[in-house]
């Protein structure tokens, strides 16, 4: 290499920013605790922006669809111009009919349970107190059970809900303030993914352009496309997870109904809702529903697992694979890790997001090594 002017001004720059880099590691290693605290405070600032660009997605998979056929011919300006309003509004009042009438559904049903529950383990209790020792000993375990002092447990519990009664009520009054931050960042969160759906086309000109200028145009294009793989990913597995779901709430509903299994509408819409989380969704579902037919009849809520098993193994190998087809290109492992690694991350939400986003990484390494394997093939002929 010939150390012209021109080189060696180049070499500079590359050792100043390599130490300059350094430097900054260094000290951000050294003041990690503040440079966390700081960027959880940046995050707990724009969360309701974040937020508000998840609502903008999930709600303009449907906003879409009625965009598309609603009014679909029509020259009428004014028409037009309603359209979006309309479909906006049609999906809103969609998605939260769909979480009231879950909620309607199943809490009430839980509530029942856990006092079926309760009820039946005062029961209990007060039979094994009303019981001679000589009862008690035929009994099961029941030398363990004369053992129990059950009126040291009773006093036990109330000298704790006496000593916890300032906690539970202070505990009650910051859930009540958080409930209403929560509520007052969910607001702004909805109002920005209003501006973002009503504007989407301009929002994603100015995007583009101000990217293309602002980076290099190999990297500017690859973004550009990234964005488009993933908001097409996005938009196919909201659309195909949502029809599996109801296809799969529907079928548990009518199988419950043949088998005469208790709460079938209840049941079904938990099974359909859940079923929204890749892989694991069932399996909630499953759960909670055989927790609730359990205190009505515990034969019925066996019978509810067997079932739910066999139409999981059909859902799984036919009905799955016809509706979600091509629109999700992941493979099953790669979902199921997906799943995992976006609950540990983020809860609920993250397995809700994480199979569109593997799958637009999965998509775009495909894409690179393919361009790659062609670029190595030409090199070589």
């Amino acid at each position: 290499m010939d150390f012209t002017p021109q080189n060696k001004r180049k070499i500079t720059k590359w050792i100043i920013g390599i130490a300059a880099a350094c430097i900054v590691i260094f000290l951000g290693l050294q003041n990690i605790g503040t440079i966390t605290g700081a960027l959880s405070k940046c995050l707990s600032l724009i969360m309701p922006l974040i937020l508000g660009f998840v609502f903008a997605l999930i709600l303009n998979v449907p906003m879409s669809f009625f965009e598309k056929h609603i009014w679909s011919k029509t020259k009428k300006n004014l028409l037009k111009k309603l359209r979006r309003p309309l479909s906006f509004v049609i999906s809103v009042v969609l998605i939260v009919a769909i979480v009231v009438g879950v909620v309607w559904l199943v809490i009430p049903e839980l509530v029942d349970a856990f006092k079926v529950i309760a009820d039946g383990v005062i029961n209990f209790i007060d039979t094994i107190r009303g019981m001679s020792e000589e009862e008690l000993s035929k009994l099961p375990l029941g030398n363990q059970l004369l053992n129990i002092d059950w009126d040291k447990i009773k006093d036990s519990i109330q000298v704790w809900l006496k000593n916890e009664s300032g906690t539970i009520v202070n505990t009650a009054v910051g859930k009540i303030s958080t409930l209403v931050g929560g509520i007052f960042d969910f607001f702004v969160a909805f109002v920005f993914s209003i501006y973002i759906l009503f504007g989407k086309e301009k929002l994603k000109k100015q995007a583009s352009r101000l990217i293309r200028v602002w980076f290099p145009k190999g990297f500017g294009e690859w973004f550009i496309h990234a964005s488009n793989v993933a908001s097409t990913n996005f938009r196919n597995f909201v659309s195909g997870q949502s029809l599996e779901a109801v296809i799969l709430g529907t079928l548990c509903m009518i199988g419950m109904l043949i088998l005469r299994i208790p709460y079938a509408p209840m049941v079904g819409a938990l099974i359909g809702v859940t079923a929204l989380i890749p892989v694991v969704g069932a399996f909630i579902g499953a759960a909670v529903g055989a927790f609730v037919i359990l205190t009505v009849n515990p034969f019925k809520a066996f019978i509810f697992l067997i079932f739910l098993v066999i139409l999981q193994q059909l859902e799984g190998n036919i009905i799955y694979p016809r509706v979600m087809g091509s629109r999700v290109n992941l493979p099953g492992m790669w979902i199921l890790a997906a799943v995992t690694i976006g609950g540990g991350i983020a809860g609920p939400v993250g397995m809700l997001i994480a199979v569109p986003v593997a799958s637009t990484v999965y998509v775009l390494i495909r894409e690179a090594t393919e361009n790659r394997e062609n670029k190595l093939q030409k090199g070589e002929n």
